[in-house]
């Protein structure tokens, strides 16, 4: 069984399946990537962001106890059905924002998750959004790590501003970058991939490439040009249809490159709610 596929738990690894939500669109890609997590002996299931609000899915990936449901960020296609899933389920809800938790703590930077038969830690990754995070996983046989919204299966992430932050985000990628080589990517949309210090090396090359573009069309337009111009300007090979996200990176890109020529260097940026 090969990505995309609907209505199925697709085995990834020997402790990971996916299943995939029925909400694909221009944000999305093929849909949400639901994560169901724990070794082959394992009674119950880790759930990594239940997706959205969709009783069938939500019914599929509640099929096996759970033990604890985790969300990598506050991105509604991600944890919409997160409360109908605890009510469904019984587990708890954890997340790095408190407001998204339900009968248990918030997540912190650096903490073990241990359930299910196995050990989950948690990397916070601010910049796609303020409260992002990405779970690695404690298996030397098959190193992975659960990335979210931070790094897609296929295409490049949003930095959504306000929430997001560039500046966070090129950090997170290379505490990313710093993983052990040949961990596999499990996203939050999109296929798996073989190698996170490769994505994120792509990833980093990609973002310094725009912000030589919009540094070269600042120069030519002047610093009074909007956001919406220079999308037009830079993205004019991209679908229409994915300019407003695009918008919001563009913004982002605007305000990390104004951080810099700040006196007092780049802002750290918006660190989540543990920060």
């Amino acid at each position: 069984m090969e990505h995309p596929a609907y209505g199925s738990v697709r085995p990834v690894t020997a402790y990971a399946s996916v299943l995939l939500a029925r909400n694909p669109d221009v944000m999305t890609l093929d849909g949400t990537n639901t994560w169901l997590v724990g070794s082959p002996d394992a009674a119950d299931r880790i759930v990594i962001d239940p997706g959205p609000a969709d009783r069938d899915h939500l019914e599929l990936a509640a099929e096996r106890p759970v033990s604890v449901v985790l969300l990598t960020h506050h991105h509604p296609d991600h944890t919409a059905g997160a409360r109908d899933f605890a009510e469904l389920t019984g587990a708890p809800v954890r997340a790095l924002d408190p407001a998204l938790c339900a009968g248990a703590e918030p997540l912190t930077d650096g903490e073990t998750v241990e359930a299910s038969g196995v050990r989950l830690r948690v990397l916070a990754t601010p910049g796609h959004t303020a409260d992002s995070v990405c779970l690695t996983v404690d298996d030397p046989a098959e190193p992975a790590v659960f990335t979210g919204d931070t790094v897609l299966g296929k295409g490049t992430t949003v930095v959504a501003h306000p929430d997001g932050h560039l500046g966070s985000y090129l950090e997170s990628l290379r505490l990313l970058g710093d993983l052990p080589e040949g961990t596999r990517v499990l996203p939050g949309h999109g296929p798996e991939l073989p190698d996170i210090r490769a994505i994120s090396r792509a990833y980093l090359a990609h973002r310094s490439q725009r912000l030589g573009q919009i540094r070269t069309v600042l120069r030519e337009h002047g610093p009074g040009i909007t956001a919406r111009r220079v999308v037009e300007i830079v993205y004019a090979d991209v679908d229409p249809a994915v300019w407003p996200a695009a918008e919001w990176s563009v913004q982002a890109q605007l305000t990390y490159l104004r951080e810099l020529e700040a006196p007092d260097g780049a802002s750290s940026g918006p660190q989540g709610p543990s920060a």
